[in-house]
């Protein structure tokens, strides 16, 4: 069964000025187990396909289907607590929270899934270590480098195991060895765990580690390259 299905998917964006279309029709399919990237030119809609994939946003047609679920037959309650439980999100930005520790920030989505302080402590030191952060755990994100601050991010997002990963220009911040060791690093998680990744990015160092490139032009599928 497929992870991810996309039908005729299409997002448009209208006010009273103006309507963008920025994803058209899109349909694909996404197995467990890839590791893929969608890249295009700004307003290709990568990251509006990745959003819709992540429900962070609805599509106005169309439908997905995740992990057998088609995401419009939920409430909100029911799509956060799929996203909560399902999907680990890295962002361009890291969305670290400035007064906790690594390790806090690491626990923080165990501690909103309910689980027991000791596990969590646990967990967390073990999946920082496996990102290369053992003897960082109490450092805040201020007290840490931009490529440290986004492992803590990949290693929030991996902590509880999710199916799919979701990752928006997780490189855009770093410098070309950091981002090469960073995605690297997801790799060997994806290959080790089985956990399927999706990026969206501009960042050639991302698309040579991708198994499958989706090239996207305002917003459709433009083309696509397995490696």
């Amino acid at each position: 069964m497929n992870i991810v299905e996309c039908k005729d998917l299409s997002k448009i964006y209208e006010d009273q000025s103006q309507k963008v279309v920025a994803l058209n029709s899109v349909s694909l399919s996404i197995v467990p187990g890839e590791f893929v990237s969608f890249v295009g030119p700004s307003g290709s809609g990568k990251t509006t396909l990745l959003n819709l994939i992540g429900a962070l946003d609805s599509p106005t047609s169309g439908s997905i289907i995740l992990d057998g679920v088609d995401l419009s037959t939920l409430s909100n309650r029911e799509q956060s607590d799929l996203r909560l439980r399902s999907i680990g999100f890295v962002f361009q930005a890291y969305n670290l929270i400035p007064v906790l520790s690594a390790r806090e920030n690491v626990e923080f989505v165990m501690h909103l899934q309910g689980i027991r302080a000791d596990e969590r402590r646990t967990r967390a030191k073990e999946v920082l270590i496996s990102v290369g952060l053992e003897g960082l755990f109490d450092r805040r994100p201020g007290e840490l480098s931009g490529g440290q601050q986004q492992r803590v991010a990949v290693a929030r997002a991996i902590v509880s195991k999710p199916k799919l990963v979701l990752a928006d220009e997780p490189t855009a911040n770093l410098d070309s060895t950091t981002a090469q060791n960073l995605i690297g690093l997801m790799r060997s998680l994806n290959e080790k765990f089985g956990i399927t990744f999706i990026f969206s990015t501009h960042d050639p160092i991302v698309m040579g580690f991708a198994r499958r490139v989706v090239k996207l032009r305002d917003g459709a599928i433009e083309e696509e390259v397995r490696a």
